[in-house]
């Protein structure tokens, strides 16, 4: 298993007079492309802005490749952050772009040349070198915020909701952008991102954030198929939540707390189950939605094909066999 890069031990993030994530402990392993995935103030960007020295830590520690930088301020982390609007300048070119650190730190122009063109080549911009962002596609820009990040010899590239603001095609192409480069490259890459799609797609680890907390760290698929908690059952993925009565009908016995199954889990059978009412019948393309009614509780499902049943029908309802995820808490 790859060492791990970047170390964050009982991390306390927020501001003064207000702790928005508390004592959150996570391993990057060198290479790895990591997802912080939560709703709408979770933390995930204060997490990220705290690593990258934008926010000092209320309590903790962030290590970058063993040594401590949790005081140092962001120009000695070594560590480059791509902005959601990629923050080009846009009076100057990709090259000016690029080198703009460099000249900061008073490089010395053979270098600044040296490093601008290594990267550039690395991130296949070299003939973007002398266009200024307008003229640039967006994945040609993100390109060039990457190298940016990368030319100052970052190994740690900090992500923050850069396709919050792109059309769904648009976000699915600089999803593989991303990931390309970051396969090619090299790089480590934390990534953060509301969006599940986002996650799924790119993350070799998700680490899932809702209320300052860790729910859950994982791969796409283990989150999916085996959610440690109702949060992540509900908020990857679709699923069903079972009312009690329900629960014990479909799943043949009586449970004791909270259960859910996902949309592709409910099965309409034409010769077992219990008689459900359509309700409402969703056409998205690949899957329709199916909405029922059942003994007076709402439920999903998802099929794939034709035939359709016809709103207004009565159709056998059934649960897959060991699909239904069961989490022993009490139900408010």
């Amino acid at each position: 298993m790859a060492d791990s890069v970047l170390s964050l031990q009982n991390l306390d993030v927020g501001f003064p007079g207000m702790t928005v994530v508390h004592d959150l402990n996570l391993d990057v392993a060198d290479g790895a492309f990591v997802s912080l995935l939560g709703p709408s103030g979770s933390g995930k960007s204060t997490v990220l802005r705290t690593i990258a020295g934008l926010l000092p830590a209320l309590g903790g520690r962030v290590a970058l490749e063993g040594r401590d930088i949790t005081t140092f301020p962001p120009e000695r982390r070594n560590v480059g952050i791509v902005f959601q609007n990629y923050a080009l300048f846009p009076t100057m070119t990709a090259f000016e772009n690029i080198a703009f650190a460099l000249r900061v730190a008073k490089k010395p122009k053979a270098e600044i040349e040296k490093r601008v063109h290594e990267v550039a080549a690395m991130a296949r911009i070299t003939d973007q070198l002398d266009k200024k962002p307008a003229s640039m596609s967006g994945g040609q820009q993100q390109r060039v915020a990457i190298a940016r990040a990368l030319v100052t010899g970052s190994r740690v590239l900090l992500f923050d909701e850069p396709l919050s603001n792109l059309d769904a095609k648009v976000r699915a192409s600089m999803r593989q952008e991303i990931k390309r480069l970051q396969t090619e490259l090299g790089f480590t890459a934390i990534f953060v991102t509301h969006d599940q799609e986002d996650a799924l797609t790119m993350s070799d680890v998700i680490v899932v954030l809702n209320h300052g907390k860790i729910e859950q760290i994982g791969d796409g698929r283990t989150l999916y198929r085996k959610p440690a908690t109702p949060f992540i059952c509900e908020f990857i993925g679709v699923s069903n939540e079972l009312a009690p009565q329900l629960a014990a009908r479909l799943l043949g016995s009586e449970i004791k707390g909270r259960s859910f199954v996902r949309l592709e889990d409910v099965m309409l059978s034409a010769t077992a189950g219990i008689p459900a009412r359509v309700k409402h019948v969703e056409f998205l393309g690949a899957y329709s939605r199916i909405d029922l009614d059942v003994e007076g509780h709402a439920l999903s499902a998802m099929l794939i094909g034709d035939p359709l049943p016809d709103p207004g029908s009565t159709v056998p309802l059934a649960v897959r066999p060991g699909a239904a995820h069961i989490f022993a808490e009490a139900i408010p």
